[in-house]
């Protein structure tokens, strides 16, 4: 059975903040998230197109449509078509915009369907289904840290996912998972997600958890994130002593004496 998708060679470049360089053969072609490109030699060209161009004899309202879902997510309307032109084998690069590392799903080996938290696609091989996906649990819409809504990738080449800190791949055989609200990447169909309360009433007030721990149950696969971008963020602005109009923190006499000066 051929492949429906363009197959490309991969290499990720990097420790902590990795990229992955693809390269392409002739009259290949790979589909990226806006703004995710890194360097490209000559010979390649991109073109911002409506939809991930895996259902070319769609019509202008099919594309449309399927755009416009992508929107719940909070991407753009558009993504970037990568094409070698040359007659000789060439690369592009894409890096995440936070360090972290970068997964990269053959999706043959996981029945061709990928739901991952809705940034967390990086790029893939055209042919490649980039949708979305509704969580089915209210509660866990609410209160799981992922949303109602998620991305759902479909192929059966190449598909690349970007997440915070270290990633934790692991395999759950009608098992049972809780996670920190917002660890979560990705998982396979199989699995299942909901919440749980975070203990008792003491532990869900004062253990610093949270109110919910988000329950993956299920087989499948389930890749995991140490340090989500919102936590990231939230600890940037608790500890940058500039932002909000205060000063804080360490050395806070000098930081006074600092305003004092400064006119404060």
């Amino acid at each position: 059975m051929s492949k429906r998708c363009h197959e490309v060679d991969y290499k990720i470049v990097g420790h902590d903040m990795q990229m992955v360089e693809i390269e392409l053969d002739p009259k290949e072609t790979v589909i990226a998230e806006a703004g995710m490109m890194n360097y490209m030699e000559h010979g390649i060209n991109f073109e911002t197109k409506m939809g991930d161009g895996s259902e070319p004899d769609k019509g202008f309202m099919g594309k449309m449509f399927s755009a416009g879902k992508r929107m719940l997510t909070g991407e753009s309307l558009f993504m970037t078509h990568f094409s070698n032109e040359g007659n000789e084998k060439k690369k592009v690069a894409f890096a995440a915009p936070y360090p972290g590392k970068i997964i990269p799903f053959d999706m043959q080996n996981y029945g061709g369907s990928i739901i991952c938290q809705k940034d967390a696609f990086l790029c893939a091989s055209l042919g490649t289904k980039i949708s979305i996906h509704f969580n089915k649990k209210i509660g866990s819409g609410f209160f799981g840290g992922e949303g109602f809504i998620m991305q759902k990738i479909e192929g059966d080449d190449m598909a690349f996912a970007h997440a915070g800190g270290h990633i934790v791949k692991k395999e759950l055989n009608n098992e049972t998972l809780l996670i920190d609200t917002g660890c979560l990447v990705a998982m396979t169909t199989g699995i299942d997600m909901d919440i749980q309360k975070a203990g008792g009433l003491k532990s869900m007030v004062f253990g610093g958890e949270g109110l919910f721990l988000t329950k993956l149950e299920g087989t499948g696969t389930v890749w995991l994130q140490s340090l989500p971008f919102s936590r990231l963020a939230n600890n940037i602005i608790a500890h940058a002593p500039n932002l909000g109009g205060s000063r804080q923190g360490e050395g806070s006499v000098l930081g006074g004496l600092g305003d004092l000066l400064d006119g404060d």
